[in-house]
């Protein structure tokens, strides 16, 4: 028989159908309890219209800066995922110069907002 995994994704919406809270769990997951978190990304393949399906929730407590950077770890995971799966090194290499670019102006957007902050 083969063996089957769950990912459960639980979202609660407030009045105005925004995300609240979202906590997730798995069957492979080494606790038992289900794991809060502020955002969830998810892309499926649609076989059918050969496209990408996607899902991007986040909470209200998600800062921006939380997002930019969550939104650079998801594309240098997928930097990863290319290069594991095709095994095509420019588009890796690409995407992965793509976030180091990304990482450097998110940095020096940060130092901008400090140094405003201590004035």
């Amino acid at each position: 028989m083969k063996r089957k995994s769950h990912i459960h994704i639980k979202v609660e919406l407030d009045d105005d159908n925004i995300p609240d809270k979202i906590t997730w769990d798995a069957s492979d997951k080494p606790t038992d309890v289900a794991s809060g978190t502020k955002a969830v990304s998810v892309a499926l393949w649609d076989d059918s219209t050969m496209n990408t399906m996607r899902m991007d929730l986040w909470t209200k407590e998600m800062t921006v800066e939380e997002m930019k950077r969550f939104f650079v770890n998801c594309l240098g995971g997928l930097a990863q995922t290319i290069l594991n799966s095709t095994g095509d090194e420019y588009l890796s290499d690409e995407t992965t110069a793509l976030c180091d670019k990304f990482v450097k102006y998110i940095s020096e957007e940060e130092e901008k907002n400090q140094e405003g902050e201590v004035k």
